[in-house]
C-alpha cells in the first residue's frame, strides 16, 4: 500500500500531465517496492494531486503570489508500508519520481525547487480493509518477487 501526494501551484500540471503522472509515479515506486513490474499490484497505489493557489505556497519566506519571478515549486510525499527500504532503494525511488516529473513536465531535468519526501509508516500504523494492515499480509499476493519477500521479512524481523 503506497500513497503518493503531489502538491503544486494551481494550474502547474495539466489534466494530461496528471494522467501521465498517475501511471508513471505509480511505476516509479511499484517496481522497487515489489521487485518487478506487477500490474496486479497497481491497485495498492494511490496518487493524489493537491493544487494550491499562489498565496498558499511560499519559497524563500515569500508567498509565490508576492514574488516577481514565478517559481516552479512542487513537493511529492511518498508514504509506504514498513518493508525493506534501505537507503539505496529509497534513493532509487526518489530519483525515479524526479525523472518522471521532469518527463511529464517536458523538462530536461527536475527543477531545484521540487522536493521529494520518502516516509516509511511503522508496522501497525497503517489502516485499511476495516482494520490494521501489515505488509506481511500482502506477501502471498503473488506480486512480490521471492527476493523482495525475503528482504521484507528480514526487515520486519519475521521468518520467511
Amino acid at each position: 500500500m503506497t500513497i503518493i501526494t503531489v502538491t503544486a501551484p494551481a494550474g502547474r500540471l495539466s489534466l494530461m500531465q496528471r494522467r501521465r503522472l498517475a501511471e508513471s509515479l505509480t511505476d516509479a515506486v511499484l517496481v522497487p517496492e515489489v521487485g518487478q513490474h506487477a500490474p496486479a499490484a497497481r491497485m495498492g497505489f494511490q496518487v493524489h494531486f493537491h493544487d494550491l493557489l499562489a498565496d498558499r505556497m511560499a519559497i524563500g519566506g515569500r508567498l509565490l503570489s508576492d514574488q516577481d519571478i514565478p517559481r516552479d515549486v512542487m513537493t511529492v510525499n511518498i508514504a509506504v508500508m514498513n518493508a525493506a527500504w534501505p537507503a539505496e532503494v529509497r534513493a532509487e525511488v526518489i530519483l525515479n519520481v524526479l525523472a518522471r516529473l521532469a518527463e511529464a513536465c517536458g523538462m530536461q531535468a527536475p527543477a531545484p525547487t521540487w522536493w521529494v519526501n520518502f516516509e516509511i509508516i511503522d508496522e501497525g500504523s497503517w489502516g485499511s480493509r476495516g482494520g490494521v494492515l501489515s505488509i506481511l499480509q500482502l506477501l502471498d499476493s503473488g506480486v512480490f518477487t521471492p527476493e523482495r519477500i525475503t528482504a521484507i521479512c528480514a526487515a520486519v524481523q519475521q521468518p520467511t
